[in-house]
């Protein structure tokens, strides 16, 4: 009886935010990128530093646009302007080459203080999740481990970004179904192809013939995942181990990375150092202007 109830009203929730969904006004950004934002994204983004001027203020203006509609709420830990600009920059490096990309699916994710277990507690020994694609009466969520969303920016060697794993799942599920297959995405040409090539690299890891994570041979969805960490850390690295997974992971993001200078070591901005946006003025006169 109790389960009927849960699935009814799980049922009803779904329904109620597709509702409200349909009728949400997506609002721009009206003001300037706040300088404090392009720091962080300075220090911590990799992808960011690897753009030039006109990408990064697109990039720019895609961040301040998510922010402005999905709330980044912290769950007995605060939330502070990195974490929301990481999240922020989390969502919009997958999808950067798709100019007009909303995440309609999503209205909120969750900073979690730790990682979790399938009933959201942070303690016990089953608490090893790192983040989650809400369903159900969670439908439009996402759940975050907050260290794990800032280790994904401080160590970009491991092949691994959990808060775009989990906007990669959020992209897949946009058609319905989280299996893989982004068909928001992917032209249907590539479809075949990447099937039969995910089926080899699964029995590759199997085989334990593969430098990917284990972790993607749990289904096609979570090697999809896996794989996109994979691509947009260590791009490279994947083109030259699995160029053929490389050049359809390329087709689907419409993004070449391999030829991206992702710059590993964080910047040190002196006061008379040039601005990093690349405005020809000092940083104390131009993005560091608030700190000196």
């Amino acid at each position: 009886m109790k389960y009927i109830i849960f699935l009814a009203l799980g049922i009803l929730a779904y329904f109620l935010i597709k509702k409200i969904w349909s009728k949400k006004v997506w609002n721009s950004p009206e003001k300037d990128f706040p300088t404090n934002w392009r720091n962080i994204l300075i220090q911590k983004v990799s992808f960011y530093n690897s753009l030039n001027a006109e990408e990064k203020k697109r990039f720019e203006y895609k961040v301040h646009e998510f922010l402005l509609n999905c709330r980044i709420t912290g769950i007995h830990t605060e939330v502070d302007e990195t974490d929301k600009v990481l999240v922020a920059a989390s969502a919009i490096v997958p999808v950067f080459e798709f100019p007009d990309w909303k995440y309609t699916n999503l209205f909120e994710v969750l900073l979690y203080p730790n990682s979790f277990n399938d009933r959201f507690e942070t303690k016990g020994e089953d608490a090893r999740i790192l983040g989650m694609v809400g369903s159900g009466y969670m439908e439009g969520k996402m759940i975050l481990s907050k260290p794990a969303l800032l280790h994904g920016f401080s160590n970009e060697s491991d092949k691994k970004n959990t808060a775009i794993h989990e906007f990669v799942h959020l992209i897949d599920k946009l058609d319905g179904n989280v299996d893989g297959i982004p068909s928001a995405l992917m032209q249907k040409q590539y479809t075949i192809p990447w099937l039969d090539l995910i089926s080899h690299k699964i029995e590759e890891i199997y085989e334990n013939k593969s430098d990917i994570n284990p972790y993607g041979a749990t289904n096609k969805a979570e090697f999809f995942a896996v794989i996109s960490e994979y691509f947009f850390e260590r791009p490279k690295l994947l083109a030259k181990a699995h160029p053929e997974l490389y050049k359809l992971l390329e087709e689907i993001f419409n993004q070449n990375m391999s030829q991206r200078k992702l710059l590993r070591a964080r910047q040190t901005i002196g006061r008379n150092s040039p601005c990093p946006c690349n405005s020809g003025l000092k940083f104390k006169k131009c993005c560091g202007k608030s700190h000196f």
